[in-house]
């Protein structure tokens, strides 16, 4: 038998719920999706912008679904379906578990925010704390408003670690997901102008980032970002909270954890140290001086909750990469010519101004043979507001200054971009990615290295996918951005 995540009558008090039919023993999972639920789960049928889960609830039992959250207003019409678990809200009821699943938890409890790398964060802390112990983390980026009650809902009764990403598009979102995580650190990665059709400025989205001070427990740890210019802001939020102690990360040497020296390799960093008070020494398995930077805040949040140097430097050094987020891969033009390959760099997860030109700086480094060029493909970066041209324009820099010999571009917004580069720079601009991805594919040649990166509505990951496909993947290389 299974272990159950939580017994049948003990989800009726956190969700406010009545039964209609015979509770399970226990349900082993939480599920929102029939496509990934498995046998034994609950299934929630939350209601989205574009679908309603009611109407799943018939595939949800199909697929083994031990039983149903749903609301009043369709609890007649599925009543036949099989046990029900009925509330007002289906949302309010999966974060009444989620608010239970805290409660119950001894785990010591590390939340995530930050304009740029709060996924590639979460994920390193994943590896370094899994390495010490039974460790619970949010899926993929859940770190909106049902994404972060689902991941708590989920939280098993026995882990020690726990690590939530927190995100926001607009002020006041992050204050009620902190509020039901309520950790024992919390660390801002950066602030960076993302989100600024939504913000009067940097200064403000610096604002809205500390919110995740608000629900630190008593006595727990704040990690900032040292180097960034809204510093400032973050401090004094961070002091203002209930964290005993503020602590910063950065190149500054004014942060308890301070970069002393980086080298970049092309497939990994060697980083050198001074973390409260000692000299710390590893290699981090992710090229990238923004990587580092993070690793450092990785340092603190992980030393935080108990684990020691050594520990944590071994496990950074296996840090692999996330989907989308620097996964190198090499591709093969000819299937019949082992010659005839290329270096593809998929950053095609996400984009705005810091983390493009993270990934610029990424392909400038990346090795290419003698004949062998660096190409970006990029693509729009959304939800800038009104500045939005000049921030892709700007990127031109950027690209020179990394030597970049190609520039492929897509969307109404790269096209500011690429009509600022110089001609010989200019590969090719079209409206979509899927209009520019055949004239990447003709004009690659053996040697060549290709970084791909755009907002996901400009739809680059389906351009590095259509790649992939195109040519045969050789090898792939365990590193990431």
């Amino acid at each position: 038998m299974s272990e159950f995540l939580w017994r049948g009558l003990g989800l009726v008090a956190p969700m406010r719920a009545r039964v209609l039919g015979l509770p399970p023993e226990g349900v082993t999972g939480i599920s929102i999706d029939t496509r990934t639920l498995q046998r034994g789960e609950l299934f929630f049928a939350i209601k989205g912008d574009r679908t309603d889960g009611h109407d799943y609830v018939a595939a949800a039992f199909e697929r083994g679904a031990a039983a149903a959250v749903v609301d009043e207003a369709h609890a007649d019409a599925l009543k036949h379906l099989g046990t029900l678990y009925i509330v007002h809200d289906v949302l309010k009821g999966l974060e009444g578990l989620g608010r239970a699943a805290r409660q119950r938890s001894r785990a010591r409890i590390i939340a995530v925010t930050g304009s740029v790398g709060k996924t590639s964060t979460k994920e390193m802390l994943r590896k370094v704390l899994s390495d010490a112990g039974p460790t619970h983390a949010s899926d993929k980026s859940f770190n909106n408003h049902w994404g972060v009650p689902l991941t708590l809902a989920r939280l098993p009764e026995k882990a020690r670690f726990a690590i939530f990403e927190i995100g926001m598009n607009h002020a006041g979102e992050i204050t009620p997901l902190v509020d039901m995580v309520r950790p024992h650190v919390a660390l801002v990665t950066t602030v960076a102008p993302v989100h600024l059709e939504h913000f009067v400025n940097v200064e403000a989205i610096a604002e809205a980032k500390a919110e995740i001070f608000s629900g630190i427990v008593k006595g727990g740890v704040a990690i900032v970002n040292r180097d960034i210019d809204t510093f400032p802001i973050l401090e004094s939020a961070a002091k203002a909270s209930p964290a005993a102690y503020v602590l910063s990360f950065g190149e500054s040497i004014a942060a308890e954890a301070h970069l002393v020296k980086f080298g970049p390799e092309e497939t990994f960093s060697r980083v050198s140290a001074r973390a409260l008070g000692q000299d710390v020494r590893f290699e981090l398995g992710a090229p990238g001086r923004h990587m580092a930077i993070n690793a450092l805040g990785v340092l603190l949040a992980a030393r935080a909750v108990g684990l020691d140097y050594a520990a944590i430097a071994a496990s950074l050094a296996a840090v692999a990469p996330a989907q989308g987020r620097g996964a190198r891969e090499t591709l093969q033009l000819d299937r019949d010519n082992p010659n005839s390959r290329v270096l593809l760099i998929d950053e095609s997860y996400n984009a705005n101004p810091a983390s493009m030109r993270a990934a610029i700086d990424l392909l400038g480094a990346a090795g290419v043979s003698r004949e062998g060029r660096r190409i970006a493909v990029v693509g729009d970066m959304l939800e800038l507001g009104p500045g939005g041209p000049a921030l892709h324009a700007a990127l031109k820099d950027d690209l020179l200054r990394n030597g970049i010999d190609l520039v492929f571009a897509a969307g109404p917004l790269s096209r500011h971009l690429f009509d600022a580069l110089p001609p010989e720079k200019q590969g090719a601009w079209a409206e979509t990615a899927a209009a520019l991805e055949p004239l990447v594919a003709e004009a690659l040649r053996p040697g060549d290295a290709v970084m791909v990166k755009g907002s996901n509505g400009s739809k680059l990951h389906a351009l590095a996918a259509g790649l992939k496909t195109r040519f045969a993947v050789a090898e792939t290389q365990k590193i990431g951005v």
